[in-house]
This record gives C-alpha cells, structure tokens and sequence, in this order.
C-alpha cells in the first residue's frame, strides 16, 4: 500500500511540474504591440461631452397619467379615474 501512495505521489509530482511548463514564445510581429519598432497608428481627439445630450430639470407632470400611459393594456387600466 505504501508504494502505491509512493507511486501516486510521484505521478502527481510529474504531473504538477509538466503543467507548469509553458510553450515557447512566438517571434515577434513587425507591427505587435511587442515590438518597441513598429509604427505608432495616431487617434483623432474627441471630446469626452460629444454626442451626449443635456439633462435639465423638468416640470412635475401628473403622475396618474404617467402611469396609465405605461401600465399593461394601454391608458386608464381597469377604467379606473383618481
């Protein structure tokens, strides 16, 4: 039994250091991002506010309108009136 767990910890052992191996690395692009040489590609300057609209407060509106307007089955839901 004991050379049994002997055997199992060594297959687990050799097992465990395969798996630590990693494959080899592959040659570098001319253009990768790894490749301190390759050409810079410029971007445009954009606004980080372009295209996003203004948020201003708004008015109160009638809320028992608001809600039916949304409510399942269309308008005034069930027929009901405040």
């Amino acid at each position: 039994m004991k050379s049994l767990s002997s055997l199992a910890l060594a297959v687990g052992a050799a097992v465990g250091v395969a798996a630590c191996n990693s494959p080899p690395l592959e040659e570098l692009s001319p253009t990768g991002p790894a490749n301190p040489e390759a050409p810079v590609v410029a971007t445009p300057d954009r606004s980080v506010m372009a295209g996003t609209a203004p948020h201003m407060p708004v008015g109160l509106k009638p809320w028992r309108e608001l809600n039916d307007s949304v409510a399942p089955g269309g308008s005034a839901a069930g027929g009901r009136t405040p």
